[in-house]
């Protein structure tokens, strides 16, 4: 949690790695969580009640040509999209709400982010509102370069995605990651949080998504665990993924 965001939203957080991604059945899901618990640990941020996960909940910009979408599709070495992120269902006092900015340069992922504040969230859902923001963020770069790219490229709010994710930390090496998530779901939308009751859309019923985030190698101890269960990279985009399922956009390769 961010204890007062109101003196942190200047503050921009950068992130550089590789990441890759397995689709996995509930059955092998359970078996590798019991694998790698013996090399790694939950990260600080589950919650007990949701059995030891966390809430994503995603909010995707693009535009009318859901260029976007098919940059990845089309599997575009240098990417990027703008996401307004938060980890909660709806909104609650103290919940973290960040504007990020994530893209690819040929094989490396990076991620910017910032801390927005709630009260000004309609403004970066509304292309009226967009230049106020202006203002309100003055001097922060990634705020400024969104108000640029989504007047430029007429972006706005498109899709809206949302999953449990369990997260493991290792101890033997602070930058790798590894995330298990499941209950995937996606729903149309121009806000952030949506009823419960949403016209929401079940999507990879019955799998999990595991997504290893690394910096340099994957460590050996793991390898053998992806080699020893034959796991394939796949190329799968939770982003990609909503869209199709709410025919937003669709895969014509």
């Amino acid at each position: 949690m961010i204890p007062d965001i109101a003196n942190t939203k200047d503050q921009i957080e950068h992130f550089f790695r590789y990441e890759f991604k397995y689709i996995l059945r509930a059955d092998v899901c359970k078996h590798i969580e019991s694998e790698i618990s013996h090399f790694m640990r939950y990260d600080g941020h589950v919650h007990s009640e949701l059995e030891n996960r966390y809430h994503v909940t995603s909010l995707y910009f693009d535009n009318p040509s859901s260029s976007n979408y098919y940059e990845k599709i089309d599997g575009l070495r240098t990417r990027t999209k703008f996401r307004i992120r938060t980890y909660g269902p709806k909104f609650e006092k103290g919940l973290p709400i960040f504007l990020e900015l994530k893209g690819r340069r040929i094989d490396r992922v990076f991620k910017h982010r910032v801390p927005i504040l709630y009260e000004d969230l309609p403004l970066f859902l509304d292309p009226v509102e967009y230049f106020k923001l202006l203002s309100l963020y003055p001097g922060n770069w990634l705020v400024h370069r969104f108000v640029f790219e989504v007047t430029r490229k007429k972006l706005t709010p498109v899709v809206l995605v949302e999953y449990l994710r369990r997260p493991y930390t290792c101890d033997f090496d602070l930058n790798f990651r590894a995330t298990f998530d499941s209950e995937l779901k996606t729903a149309r939308s121009s806000k952030l949080f949506l009823d419960e009751d949403g016209n929401w859309i079940s999507c990879l019923a019955g799998y999990s998504i595991l997504e290893i985030k690394l910096h340099r190698r994957i460590p050996k101890w793991f390898h053998r665990i992806l080699q020893a269960n034959n796991f394939r990279r796949l190329s799968i985009s939770k982003f990609c993924k909503g869209m199709e399922s709410c025919n937003i956009a669709m895969d014509l390769s």
